[in-house]
């Protein structure tokens, strides 16, 4: 069986959001319809606490977009973003979310930050989505949504590690950094994954 994965399609990532990925929007009118042609839709949300260490408001001096060494893991400092309870965090008006049967939420451990909707960036721990995929008889997975060079990207990849067939829907998604996106698009090949 095939899961359709929506990545973070939430306000805080689209234009006028606080880390907004350009053109962002473009992509909704594409995810809408494509959501009748799976069985299963799960979707991801990026839910930070306020105090979430990936945010530069949190390393006095420190500037969104810097690099720095978080408890052993590299970890680029954003604006803040997708605060739990916020209207940043919410997914998008325009989404539509009738077919989604799952939400799993991520980056909720201050201490650490989560782009893959599979695991936290350390591999520390894990949302459930895998098993919650395998429960359902998922064998492949068609993914979606913000950014492409960053949380779908690493769901692809940790869906690859788990066993997944995976589909990365270019039209479907959007890149922080072209440049960023082109490493990763090589990557995501080199392991097996098909863009669709």
């Amino acid at each position: 069986m095939q899961a359709l994965l929506l990545i973070d399609i939430q306000n805080d990532f689209l234009p006028g959001g606080s880390l907004a990925v350009a053109g962002g929007h473009e992509i909704l009118p594409l995810v809408n319809q494509l959501q009748s042609q799976y069985e299963l839709v799960v979707a991801t949300q990026d839910w930070h606490p306020a105090d979430h260490q990936s945010f530069a408001s949190q390393h006095p001096g420190r500037q969104p977009f810097e690099l720095i060494d978080l408890h052993g893991l590299p970890q680029t400092l954003w604006p803040n973003h997708c605060v739990q309870g916020t209207a940043g965090a919410e997914f998008s008006p325009a989404l539509e979310q009738h077919r989604i049967e799952a939400i799993f939420r991520k980056g909720t451990n201050p201490e650490i930050d989560s782009y893959s909707g599979f695991f936290d960036n350390g591999h520390r721990k894990s949302t459930g989505l895998a098993d919650y995929l395998r429960g359902r008889g998922v064998r492949e997975v068609h993914v979606c949504g913000l950014a492409a060079d960053y949380c779908v990207n690493f769901s692809a990849l940790d869906a690859l590690q788990e066993g997944f067939a995976i589909t990365f829907l270019e039209a479907a998604t959007r890149a922080i950094s072209a440049d960023g996106y082109a490493q990763a698009r090589q990557e995501l090949l080199r392991r097996g994954a098909h863009l669709g």
